[in-house]
């Protein structure tokens, strides 16, 4: 189950959100040819992941940082962008540009703090923007729990797009990464659950002083718990045509 489109325009052009997009995808193509070379992929990510060990030494510390921009592969970059691509828009609308790339950033570094706290000895090079993007989205959760969002579900031979309230979709991906945080070791998984939680909880943290200046649940009140704009209808997938047999 993942997200592919919302039907929630934004009031103004979202500037911060489609740079970040251009500047992870821009430093993805600069080490690109890295992939190729395993040695020396892993001496990049030496140098500006986030190596929790090399914290604990006191070392390393710029990858609380840096990691945000880097990805280990091109699923990885995909997923991220999208989601971002969905949720950032909205946050950005009503935060302002300024204020939305600081947010942004502040939830990626705390989001890499409370992934190096839940393993601090771990020598695996943790990278990816998920822990500042589940900033976003957990921001989008208090300000717009009832956006409607389209999402794309696969069960084997199964699939369907369904749209569903953005709390839904948002408390389904929040207790698949509680699950998975609680039931995996420590530095035991590929998967940072404990960035994306912490980033999470900064989100939804740091936009509630927001929210509360809006009003609170009036704020809902007014929006119907929406963006406040009119909704737009996302276009129907293309029909593939059925053929004949040939004989």
């Amino acid at each position: 189950m993942f997200p592919i489109r919302d039907h929630n325009p934004s009031g103004r052009t979202p500037y911060v959100t489609y740079g970040l997009i251009v500047a992870n995808i821009g430093i993805f193509i600069s080490y690109w040819s890295l992939f190729g070379h395993p040695r020396a992929l892993n001496a990049f990510f030496y140098d500006w992941a986030l190596i929790p060990a090399l914290v604990s030494e006191g070392t390393g510390l710029a990858g609380l940082a840096t990691s945000m921009f880097l990805h280990g592969g091109m699923m990885h970059l995909a997923g991220n962008m999208l989601f971002l691509f969905i949720f950032g828009d909205n946050i950005e609308d009503e935060l302002g540009h300024g204020r939305f790339l600081g947010f942004y950033l502040v939830c990626g570094v705390i989001s890499a703090v409370v992934h190096y706290l839940s393993a601090p000895m771990s020598p695996v090079p943790t990278v990816g923007a998920s822990g500042a993007i589940a900033g976003v989205m957990g921001g989008y959760l208090l300000l717009f729990p009832k956006a409607r969002v389209d999402i794309f579900i696969f069960l084997l031979v199964f699939f369907k797009i369904l749209p569903v309230p953005a709390w839904i979709m948002l408390a389904v991906w929040f207790a698949m990464q509680l699950f998975g945080g609680v039931g995996t070791p420590a530095g035991g998984s590929g998967v940072a659950y404990w960035a994306h939680l912490g980033g999470f909880a900064a989100g939804m943290l740091l936009i509630l002083p927001h929210w509360l200046r809006r009003g609170g649940p009036a704020y809902w009140s007014r929006t119907h718990g929406k963006p406040p704009h009119p909704p737009q209808r996302p276009p129907e997938l293309t029909r593939v045509p059925k053929t004949g047999r040939r004989r």
